[in-house]
């Protein structure tokens, strides 16, 4: 009973902590984004919401290259 306990405890803190890296991609990226190109629109607020890690990784090497808001999430 204690060994079933203690791995869905450990289960909820690693889902806890996955949640919590992918809210901090997205806070860091956003504050990115508005620095380079101003308030975000809805739509790039709903797309940068919704990515999972991986997109966020990707779109994050391409903030300084990108020369637009469109450019930067195509």
């Amino acid at each position: 009973m204690v060994a079933i306990e203690n791995e869905s405890r450990e289960k909820g803190r690693a889902e806890g902590r996955a949640e919590g890296e992918l809210e901090g991609k997205v806070a860091v990226l956003r504050s990115l984004l508005v620095k380079r190109f101003g308030e975000l629109p809805d739509w790039a607020q709903t797309r940068l919401l919704n990515a999972d890690v991986t997109r966020l990784e990707r779109w994050s090497e391409r903030i300084l290259e990108a020369q637009s808001l469109a450019d930067f999430f195509e």
